[in-house]
């Protein structure tokens, strides 16, 4: 019984870091300097995800891509297109597998 009191303080710091560090892991989604933070699903369009990237330079965007198409809007952002579109494929493809 006194084994088991003294082994639980233990088990739950090892718990509390278990879960902090989870808790700081990285963005989801990343291809080249550019990762996706968030990922939803459009509530209008059900084809339509809603990326939210960060580049290494600290510029932030909110994209939206067709993924009928394959399409990222706004065109031109501070963010570079040709990673952003390279993001949006791969949750495009993720979503697919996972539906």
């Amino acid at each position: 019984m006194i084994r088991l009191m003294l082994l639980s303080p233990i088990f739950v710091v090892l718990l509390i870091i278990a879960v902090s560090s989870t808790a700081q892991a990285g963005p989801g989604l990343c291809t080249g300097p550019v990762c996706a933070d968030a990922i939803s699903r459009s509530a209008k369009n059900h084809w339509q995800l809603i990326l939210k990237l960060e580049d290494q330079q600290g510029h932030r965007e909110r994209v939206v891509i067709d993924c009928r198409q394959l399409v990222v809007s706004p065109r031109f952002g501070l963010v570079d297109r040709s990673y952003a579109i390279a993001i949006g494929r791969r949750a495009c493809r993720l979503i697919r597998e996972v539906t």
